[in-house]
């Protein structure tokens, strides 16, 4: 899954594009929040129930019941098993910490079941912030945070490695980290302070490094992953200082990546899974190979190798659901011991499409292995997303993450691109997911009528009705056609029962509804551009007119093609500016408006999209990120929300507009409900009203406004969309990017 992240504010905005509106300088923008009596709110999550990549998954080996899962984009959750749910550790990230969702590793200490520890960083790239380490003395309740001098990369290729943070077996002041393009740091000061020690292998512009870390015993192994095939791929250091290359390692496996280990105290033997990729993607190629420590033999054990065969003369699974032949591609991923029966070990293939990714298991030390798939019952009745629009769901893809249970041999839990799977007794697996939310919303709609009170346009698993919010959709995703992610989604403002939406399809990119949103038909046409360029959509106010707009994912834009018979016919529309956004006029349905940044002119259309014509210019121009919306049934009432340079507002279909003082900066924009006595909409906003950037509502036409969140609920970037309920006075809903859809409401 991919993120979306903010640039720093560098300057309130230019002077040329201040000088071609009118400011209204209502009040000073810090009077507006001091002078606010910040509203008492209660935040929860509307379920869904997973829908992002879960990169790692630990049991503590000391405390029943207790665990930890991490994430490439929506932080880090802690298991209760009393209650069967996934708590998050770091929602209190904020918007300046976007970049710290990305969660690299986790680390618990045995001998101390209250501590465990994080390494974050989303992206390693240039643009990217440095990463951190948290620290907590109370299982993530409270952290501690010390700011690193490298990046780390949590969303990055191999990011379903590891762990690559590790307390040290010998002595739990003592935290090891190894990062991408850095080498190894050392901590003596339980993660305060860190420093870069001596390591044998030198990175390389694959942006891997040191891939896992793991204990076995008072020895310290640690996976490297820019080998080039020659070198040695695997280390250890005995007494905490010198590091040395494994001796003899596998000559299968000096071209491939580790990926994960295991270290089976009974046995003495480390396991270690490889794949010619660090994945999730890419890999093609992978074994299983294990190291008795003691006497430094290795033993090849892999399960069933890419192309169908087996190893060497052993007797391994039926592979009923193998294809067989050299389609059948893949590597290895997870690994994991079960601490109670010595030789008893899991592990995952990964990124294999052909015969769909398993879980192997073995009681005697790999010698013979069983397909946990081949017995498999999956039960998604509590997440019924997760068929994807097919008859019966997948046993999994993008299977990185696998452990056991310490304390129950038949508790295993491994995650997948959009879930985590779990079993109590190793045939019956059902989604083990309360709690952990890690959809990237894109759009979010909340109808004036019927069932639902909200709509999603998600990254990755499309639209979704949500007849209530503390279950995930009973539809699932939106079918007929299902998207992979959602790029539109409007709704008639006069006309709440029908509502269209776009994205990314194999069977179509587009669909209309005429029940709110409950089911769906697809185009009965579509522009060429639509397969591989679908853009956002909108509908006038009562359904007769379309607008699609198309932008390829290079960056190249195209004017909008125009519908009125329901998306069977379509035509361009020269003058629309090409690669905006179309927006309805939500009382007078010959009206459609759309703001080119590119310009910083607003274009407006009286001929109900037919032509388009310049009104208001001089408005914030080469802005990255804007959004344009209309007051709920006000013709011409227009707002235009800009990241460096405020809000503004029309009030004659965009022939003008006037700078509001009461904020300098605006990401995103929504209207609901009244407040009592109130004569206009609540105005919600993701913006800045002095240093903070934070949700905010008001309730006098954006005089003035209140903080909603606080600093437990930030959620680290959440500028794309927001929306309001036009039916519950205060209830918002918020979308991030990686931590699902959240919702407000005063209490």
């Amino acid at each position: 899954m991919r993120a979306s992240g903010p640039s720093r504010r560098a300057v309130l905005g230019g002077a040329a594009a201040a000088a071609a509106i009118t400011v209204v300088p209502s009040f000073p923008a810090a009077a507006a929040t001091a002078g606010s009596a910040a509203p008492s709110y209660r935040w929860r999550t509307a379920v869904i129930g997973g829908t992002g990549f879960v990169t790692g998954v630990l049991f503590h080996p000391s405390v029943r019941g207790l665990a930890y899962a991490r994430t490439d984009i929506g932080g880090a959750y802690r298991w209760d098993d009393r209650s069967a749910r996934w708590t998050p550790l770091n929602d209190d990230l904020g918007w300046d910490d976007w970049n710290l969702l990305g969660v690299e590793a986790i680390a618990v200490d045995p001998a101390h079941p209250n501590r465990v520890y994080l390494s974050l960083g989303t992206y390693a790239q240039s643009w990217a912030g440095n990463g951190a380490v948290l620290r907590s003395e109370d299982r993530g309740a409270t952290w501690a945070r010390t700011d690193l001098t490298v990046k780390l990369g949590g969303n990055e290729d191999g990011r379903g490695a590891g762990e690559r943070l590790l307390v040290d077996p010998r002595d739990s002041d003592t935290l090891w980290l190894g990062t991408r393009h850095d080498g190894l740091l050392k901590s003596t000061d339980r993660g305060a302070t860190w420093r870069a020690v001596s390591f044998p292998a030198t990175p390389s512009a694959t942006g891997q490094g040191i891939t896992l870390l793991v204990a076995a015993g008072r020895s310290v192994y640690a996976g490297w992953g820019d080998s080039d095939g020659t070198a040695a791929n695997l280390y250890r250091t005995s007494d905490g200082t010198t590091w040395e290359a494994v001796p003899a390692q596998p000559s299968g496996a000096a071209a491939k990546v580790p990926i994960r280990a295991a270290y089976d105290c009974h046995t003495r033997e480390l396991y270690v899974t490889y794949a010619n990729a660090p994945g999730p993607n890419g890999q093609s190629d992978g074994s299983v190979h294990k190291l008795a420590t003691a006497s430094g033999k290795w033993t090849e054990v892999t399960p069933v190798k890419p192309g169908g065969t087996t190893a060497g003369g052993t007797s391994r699974s039926s592979e009923a659901e193998s294809g067989g032949g050299s389609s059948d591609t893949f590597g290895y991923g997870g690994a994991a011991v079960d601490a109670r029966r010595p030789g008893t070990v899991v592990v995952s293939t990964n990124n294999r499409w052909a015969a769909v990714d398993a879980l192997y298991r073995t009681t005697n030390g790999g010698r013979t292995w069983t397909s946990l798939k081949d017995s498999a019952v999956l039960d998604v009745s509590e997440t019924p997303f997760l068929t994807f629009g097919a008859d019966r769901p997948k046993f999994g893809w993008w299977i990185q993450a696998v452990a056991v249970d310490p304390y129950d041999s038949e508790h295993v839990v491994y995650g997948t691109g959009a879930t985590l799977y779990g079993t109590r007794d190793l045939k019956h697996w059902a989604p083990q997911i309360r709690g952990l939310e890690e959809t990237s919303v894109r759009q979010l709609i909340s109808p004036p009528t019927g069932e639902a009170h909200l709509i999603s346009g998600l990254g990755d698993v499309g639209v979704m009705y949500h007849e209530r919010l503390t279950a995930s959709p009973s539809r699932g995703m939106a079918a007929n056609p299902v998207f992979g992610s959602a790029t539109g989604l409007a709704q008639a403002a006069g006309r709440p029962s029908y509502v269209v939406r776009t994205g990314f399809g194999d069977h179509g990119n587009g669909a209309w509804s005429n029940d709110g949103g409950r089911s769906w038909a697809p185009f009965a046409a579509q522009p060429a551009l639509a397969r591989d360029a679908p853009g956002p959509i909108a509908t006038n106010t009562d359904g007769s007119v379309l607008l699609w707009t198309f932008v390829h994912g290079d960056g190249t834009r195209y004017p909008a093609q125009r519908s009125t018979d329901n998306g069977a016919t379509w035509s361009e529309v020269p003058s629309f500016p090409k690669g905006a956004t179309p927006l309805a006029d939500p009382a007078d349905p010959t009206c459609f408006y759309a703001y080119d940044t590119d310009t910083g002119t607003l274009f407006a259309s009286t001929d109900s999209g037919l032509t388009f014509t310049g009104r208001a210019s001089g408005l914030p121009s080469g802005d990255s990120q804007f959004q344009l919306a209309a007051a709920p049934g006000r013709s011409g009432d227009l707002w235009l929300s800009t990241k460096w340079n405020g809000l503004h507002r029309s009030t004659d279909g965009g022939a003008s507009f006037t700078k509001l003082a009461s904020c300098w900066a605006s990401y995103t924009l929504a209207f609901g409900k009244a407040a009592d006595g109130a004569d206009f909409p609540a105005i919600y906003q993701v913006g800045s009203t002095e240093s903070i950037t934070a949700v905010y509502r008001s309730d006098d036409g954006a005089k003035t406004w209140a903080r909603v969140n606080d600093d437990r609920h930030q959620w680290g970037w959440i500028g794309a969309t927001i929306a309001a309920d036009p039916r519950v006075y205060g209830r918002v809903y918020v979308a991030t990017n990686g931590r699902g859809i959240q919702y407000g409401e005063p209490v």
